[in-house]
This record gives C-alpha cells, sequence and structure tokens, in this order.
C-alpha cells in the first residue's frame, strides 16, 4: 500500500494537468462550436435574406406573369371575339358570294340557252345564205344583183327625173341606167364578168392563180370591148366615154391592179377605151358630183327665172310709180282747191256774222 501512493500522488497531479486541458479543450471545442453556430446562423440569416429577396423578385415575377397572364387572356378574349366576328362575316361573305354565284350560274346558263338559240339561228342564217349564194351563182341573177345595186345608189343620190333604168338606143341596145343632164347623157353599165374572178378567189394553189388571173383579164377586155361599142353614143347625146360598174370593191381593186410580171393593164385599156370603172365608193362619188352639178343647174334655172321676174317687177314697179305721180298731182290739186275752199269759206263765215252784227245793231237801235 505503501508502495502505491506515491504512483497516486503523481497521479493526482498527472489527472490534475489533464484536467485542465480537458478544460482548454472544451472551452476551444465550444468556441469553435458557438463561432459554427454563429456561422450557421449568419449563413441561415444572410440565406435567408437572399431566400427573402428571390422569394420578393419570384413574387414580383408571378404577379408581373400574373398581369401579363391577364392581359394575354384579355386579348386573347378580344382575338377570339374578333376571329369569331370575322368568321362570322367571312361566313356571310361566302354566303353572298355563293349566292352570287349562284345567280351568275342562272344568268350564264340562261345566256347560255339563248346563245344555243342564236347559234341554231346563225346554223339557219348561214345555210340561208349558202342557199342564197347558190341561187346567185346563176350569171343572169349575178347581173340582176348588180343592177339592183345600181339603181338603188341611183334613187338614193339623184333626182328621180336625172337617169333612167334600161334605157334602149336607136339600134335596140340596152344599157343598164343612162344618167341625163341637161346637155349631155353617160351610160352606166353593170353587168360584170365575175366567175372568172370567182375562180381566181376559189384557186387551191398559188400556181394556178397565173393562168386564172390571165383568163380574167380576158374576160374583162372582152367585156370593155363591148362596152366601149354598145354604149358610147355621141350622136344620140352622150358623152365619148361610158361607165363600167364593179358591184364590189374587191372585184374593182382585182380589175384596176397590175401585178408583176403582167403584160397587159386592165385599167389603162379602159382607159383607152373610154371606158371608166368604178366601185360602189367611186360611183357613190360620181353621182354625188353629178348631183351637185344637177343643183347648181337648178339653182341657175332659179336664178334665171328670178331675173326675169325681177324685170317684170321694175316694168310694174315703173308703171306704179307713173301712176302714183298722176295720183299725187291730182292730189296736190285737190288739196289747193280744198284749201282755196276753205279761205273761202271762212270769209264767207266773217261776212256772214258781219251782216249778223249789224242787223242787231240796228234791231238795238
Amino acid at each position: 500500500m505503501v508502495f502505491d501512493e506515491p504512483p497516486c500522488e503523481i497521479y493526482n497531479h498527472d489527472c490534475f494537468l489533464k484536467d485542465d486541458e480537458m478544460e482548454i479543450i472544451l472551452t476551444v471545442v465550444i468556441i469553435v462550436l458557438v463561432l459554427a453556430v454563429l456561422g450557421l446562423l449568419v449563413w441561415l440569416i444572410i440565406s435567408n435574406s437572399a431566400n427573402a429577396a428571390r422569394m420578393a423578385g419570384h413574387q414580383a415575377s408571378m404577379s408581373f406573369l400574373q398581369q401579363q397572364l391577364e392581359a394575354l387572356k384579355t386579348t386573347q378574349e378580344d382575338t377570339k371575339d374578333k376571329l369569331q366576328k370575322s368568321l362570322q362575316d367571312g361566313q356571310n361573305n361566302i354566303s353572298r358570294s355563293m349566292q352570287a354565284g349562284q345567280d351568275v350560274l342562272g344568268l350564264l346558263n340562261k345566256q347560255i340557252g339563248e346563245l344555243q338559240g342564236t347559234n341554231k339561228q346563225m346554223m339557219q342564217i348561214g345555210t340561208e345564205v349558202r342557199r342564197l349564194q347558190d341561187i346567185l351563182s346563176a350569171p343572169k341573177l349575178r347581173g340582176q344583183m348588180g343592177e339592183w345595186s345600181l339603181e338603188n345608189l341611183l334613187s338614193q343620190i339623184l333626182p328621180k327625173g336625172s337617169y333612167k333604168l334600161q334605157y334602149t338606143f336607136k339600134d335596140g341596145k340596152t344599157v343598164d341606167a343612162l344618167i341625163q343632164m341637161p346637155a349631155f347623157s353617160v351610160s352606166v353599165d353593170a353587168k360584170f364578168p365575175l366567175p372568172s374572178f370567182e375562180k381566181i378567189a376559189k384557186a387551191q394553189t398559188e400556181e394556178e392563180k397565173p393562168k386564172l388571173r390571165r383568163q380574167f383579164i380576158r374576160d374583162c377586155t372582152v367585156h370593155i370591148d363591148k362596152i366601149a361599142g354598145d354604149y358610147i353614143r355621141p350622136a344620140e347625146g352622150t358623152l365619148d366615154f361610158a361607165i363600167m360598174y364593179v358591184p364590189a370593191e374587191n372585184v374593182y381593186y382585182e380589175t384596176v391592179v397590175k401585178y408583176a410580171g403582167e403584160t397587159q393593164d386592165i385599167l389603162q385599156y379602159c382607159f383607152d377605151k373610154k371606158v371608166i370603172p368604178v366601185s360602189p365608193n367611186l360611183l357613190y362619188a360620181y353621182l354625188m358630183t353629178v348631183a351637185m352639178g344637177l343643183h347648181g343647174l337648178q339653182i341657175e334655172k332659179q336664178a334665171a327665172e328670178i331675173r326675169q321676174n325681177l324685170k317684170r317687177l321694175n316694168a310694174s314697179f315703173a308703171d306704179f310709180s307713173g301712176t302714183w305721180d298722176i295720183l299725187g298731182k291730182h292730189l296736190r290739186n285737190a288739196y289747193g282747191q280744198y284749201d282755196e275752199g276753205h279761205k273761202k269759206l271762212d270769209r264767207f263765215g266773217m261776212q256772214l256774222n258781219q251782216i249778223q252784227a249789224e242787223e242787231e245793231q240796228t234791231n238795238e237801235s
């Protein structure tokens, strides 16, 4: 036991030293823990502040987002209303367009029906025209159509008594029309060789046309010779030329034109024979000139009649002037006698008054 005491004391001393160290360590640990707790509290406070700021930001964002959502909802509602209205308007427009389209289709169907009827009429007219062409293919009927065209122009422009149709000369030759002026007349022929022209128009190839053209020129020259020999009659009052009436403008052009390579000129041949070719337009101009001449002659005739009437009126006026002078002389004589009688009457009245005054004075005395 004695052996064990010193160690025990030493042990207690050592134990005492260890308790101080333990306290120091414990104090350090406590301080560290406190510091750690404080740091944690600071971190928590900072974190809570940041979280609070973030939450405030989130709340502001949420509020702004809520406002944006409300605005978007309002805009969506407006857009929805506008879309519904636009859709309704579009449906109404489509309905009206469809109705208008149906009306147009109905009108179009009606017009198509009318067009079909018109087409049938046109086909019928075409058939009648072809039938008329077949009828007019006879030379005699073609000549009658030319004569009818000539008669129509003459009746429209000239006075009725200034032309004669189917005029017969002394030797029995008959001209289609004779335009009569006061001192002369002009023969007009309306028969033209159209078959040769029709053959040219119906030629299938260009190689056929020169041959047909030569035949047309020969027929024209024969016809021109006939007009020059039969209808130019100066001895019977006609001028020394005659008119060859070509009843169509295209035929007239084919008559007067000269193509390259041709040796004979129909127009020059007409002039040499004193036969003037005219189309309907040229004949109209010529007849208008004749009508103006006839009008001028009529005016001149009327002026001559007016001059004769003026001469007779002048003579009558001279007779009336002499009679008027005599009447004036008689009137002046009558006025003089009237004035003299009036003066005598005044003197006679004065004498009567004087006698009456004298009688009154005698009676008073």
